[in-house]
């Protein structure tokens, strides 16, 4: 055993004394000018990939940003649109006239799409009648508008219903072309 230990020695110092050589040599490599040159050009292709990814991510915000306000401004102006539709009623009544299906349908549409809409359905009644009478009737067009939207599928966690009577008219003459214009439900869209 011993002569096996002996015997190995000079093995184990000649794998030694290369290793050495070659750390020796890896240093004189880094010392080298040309090394040096060729280690600063990749450290500057490094600051230009870095410059130039920095300068795509500022692009790709940019483009994100343009199409963010191009979906707010088209949002927008589909609640403008929304909130320009009115139902009208005949005088002293609350039920919904078969031609104002579609503007039900386009709102309910709207609402079911956007899961943070909360539409108002404001009801409104023209100058004839008491004010609490008005105001019952009122309520009652904003109910009547309510459950026909919750027919076509939205939730009634997604409406409010409120009255104004005839403190919001639309026009203010004492006749049927303002009367008939002041008969009416409005919506308000409130996205959170």
């Amino acid at each position: 055993m011993k002569k096996f230990i002996i015997a190995l020695i000079p093995f184990v110092l000649i794998a030694c004394s290369t290793t050495k050589g070659d750390v020796a040599g890896a240093g004189k490599t880094a010392s080298n000018p040309a090394m040096n040159s060729s280690m600063s050009s990749s450290t500057s292709s490094n600051s230009n990939a870095t410059t130039g990814s920095a300068a795509t991510n500022a692009e790709t915000q940019a483009r994100q940003l343009a199409a963010a306000k191009m979906a707010a401004d088209k949002l927008n102006a589909s609640v403008q649109s929304l909130q320009k539709q009115s139902i009208y009623f005949d005088f002293d009544k609350s039920e919904i006239k078969p031609e104002y299906r579609d503007v039900l349908q386009q709102q309910a549409e709207f609402v079911m799409a956007h899961k943070n809409d909360i539409v108002t359905v404001q009801g409104n009644c023209d100058e004839r009648g008491s004010d609490e009478y008005n105001l019952a009737l009122g309520n009652r067009r904003a109910d009547a508008a309510q459950k026909n939207l919750e027919l076509l599928g939205v939730s009634s966690s997604q409406i409010k219903t409120v009255s104004f009577g005839e403190e919001k008219p639309r026009l203010t003459c004492h006749e049927e072309k303002c009367w008939k214009e002041n008969r009416r439900d409005d919506f308000i869209h409130q996205l959170n």
